[in-house]
C-alpha cells in the first residue's frame, strides 16, 4: 500500500510541476498572445462614388423589370472604393474596400455583404480583412451595423472580430457616400507578418 501511495504522490507532484511550467511559459508570451489573442482597433473611411468619372460602386444585376438600385430586392452591387484615414476624400489612402453586396430584403432595408479591406499603408501593407454577413444599405444611410470578420491574411492571419459600419456623409450632387468603419480585430498566435 505504501508503494501505491508514494507512486500517486509522485504523479501528482509531476502534474503540478508541469502545470506550473505551462503557466510560467504562457506568461512569457504576454497577455495579448495567450488564448485571448491580441486586440487591434482600426478606424477607416470608405469613399464610395455611385456615378461620375470616379465611380466605385456599380449595380451589375437585378430583378427583371426592376431598376437596379441599392434598395431594390435582388440588386447586386460591386464595389472597389478607396479606404482613407479620414473622412475627406483627400485624406491619405490606406487601402481599398472591394466586395459584393446583394439587396437581400424585399423592403430594401438590408443587404448581404462579402467584402475585403486590402491594406496598402506602411503598418499593414499587403494584409487583408475579410467580412461577411448581413448589413444594411450603406448608400441609403441608417444606423450603424455590426458585420463579422471571418478571416484575414498576412498581419491579420487567423483574425476574428467585427466592424461597425455607418454612413457619415452623403452628397447626392457628387454621387458620394462616406462610410466609417470602426473595426476590432482579434489576432491569434500564428498570425503576423511574413
Amino acid at each position: 500500500m505504501a508503494k501505491g501511495s508514494a507512486f500517486a504522490s509522485i504523479q501528482i507532484s509531476l502534474v503540478l510541476l508541469l502545470a506550473i511550467f505551462v503557466c510560467s511559459e504562457a506568461d512569457l508570451l504576454g497577455p495579448d498572445c495567450c488564448c485571448r489573442g491580441k486586440e487591434t482597433n482600426i478606424t477607416v473611411y470608405l469613399q464610395v462614388f455611385t456615378g461620375g468619372p470616379n465611380t466605385t460602386s456599380v449595380a451589375v444585376a437585378g430583378a427583371p423589370g426592376m431598376p437596379r438600385t441599392p434598395s431594390n430586392f435582388g440588386t447586386i452591387i460591386v464595389n472597389d472604393a478607396n479606404m482613407t484615414q479620414g473622412i475627406s476624400n483627400n485624406s491619405p489612402i490606406i487601402g481599398r474596400a472591394q466586395g459584393i453586396y446583394i439587396a437581400s430584403s424585399r423592403d430594401g432595408s438590408s443587404s448581404q455583404g462579402i467584402f475585403s479591406l486590402l491594406f496598402s499603408n506602411i503598418q499593414y501593407n499587403g494584409s487583408t480583412l475579410e467580412f461577411q454577413g448581413p448589413g444594411y444599405n450603406l448608400q441609403v444611410g441608417g444606423t450603424a451595423r455590426e458585420i463579422p470578420i471571418v478571416g484575414g491574411t498576412k498581419t491579420f492571419r487567423l483574425a476574428r472580430g467585427y466592424g461597425f459600419f455607418q454612413t457619415v456623409l452623403q452628397n447626392p450632387v457628387q454621387n458620394k457616400t462616406v462610410i466609417k468603419g470602426d473595426i476590432t480585430v482579434i489576432q491569434y498566435p500564428g498570425g503576423g507578418k511574413v
